[in-house]
Parts: C-alpha cells; sequence; structure tokens
C-alpha cells in the first residue's frame, strides 16, 4: 500500500522483463525532493511503501547491478531481509562505495526486491553430524583461493 504523502503517479515495484527475478523499487520521497550521498556515505531512502508479506516467505531488498558497476551504489545489508510480520515503511540503506558523490533523485530505481519462501529450522543438539568429504575443512579448504 502507498504511505501517506507518497506521491502515486511513482510506478510500483515491477518485473522490468519476462524472466526477470526481481522487481524495481523506486524513490518515492514524500517532498518530491532528492537525497545526496556523499563518497562513503548512506542514507534511508524511502520507497513510499508498506507491504504484507504472506507468512512462510521473505521479500528481500537487493543491490542493482548497474547502480552499483557505474556508480559504486549498493546496499548497506545486502540482501535487506523484510520478514513476514513487518508491517512498517519499506526503505532502502544505500551506501556510496564510488568515487563521486551520487545524488537518488524522485522516482530513480534504486534497489529490487525478490520474493522468497523462508522455512524455519529447530535445534537437536545431541543428534551428531553426519560424515561428508569435505568434512570440518574451512576456508579455502575445496581449492584455490
Amino acid at each position: 500500500m502507498y504511505l501517506d504523502g507518497a506521491d502515486r503517479d511513482i510506478a510500483l515495484p515491477s518485473y522490468e522483463t519476462a524472466g526477470a527475478a526481481g522487481m524495481d523499487l523506486r524513490a518515492n520521497f514524500a517532498d518530491r525532493a532528492h537525497v545526496g550521498i556523499a563518497v562513503g556515505q548512506r542514507a534511508l531512502i524511502p520507497t513510499g511503501l508498506a507491504l504484507e508479506i504472506p507468512k512462510g516467505f521473505e521479500a528481500q531488498v537487493r543491490p542493482r547491478s548497474g547502480l552499483a558497476l557505474k556508480h559504486g551504489i549498493t546496499l548497506v545489508n545486502s540482501p535487506g531481509t523484510i520478514d513476514s510480520d513487518y508491517r512498517g515503511p519499506l526503505g532502502v540503506i544505500l551506501i556510496n562505495h564510488g568515487d563521486a558523490d551520487f545524488t537518488v533523485h524522485h522516482g530513480d530505481r534504486i534497489a529490487q526486491i525478490v520474493f522468497a519462501p523462508v522455512m524455519q529450522v529447530g535445534w537437536d543438539l545431541d543428534h551428531p553430524l553426519s560424515d561428508t568429504e569435505r568434512g570440518d575443512g574451512g576456508f579455502g579448504s575445496t581449492g584455490r583461493g
């Protein structure tokens, strides 16, 4: 749903191609302004939306590859998870890892949202771990790097 003060002329998230996994999220500033993000800084960008995710699902907010490649703009917490019981405003935390200040304008595509099933598990501390070929080999144990 749109939040109070949101610009309803800003497009709802949508799939840009038939094979797209994510829908593009757009900046939706209540004052129809813009926000500058200096190099190394971060900003919470509003989408003007709140949503209700069905139980058993989550929404993942992910960076847009074009913004990352061209400007060094990505998400601080990537992917950002939105739980099915959250009902507040949908915002995107962008960070500028680029080499120049960046401006987010009202209506800009800023991130993607992907919906995925969630499985909740329990802990069984008394059950022994099964053997695998890898075993307890850690970082770099399967090859170079």
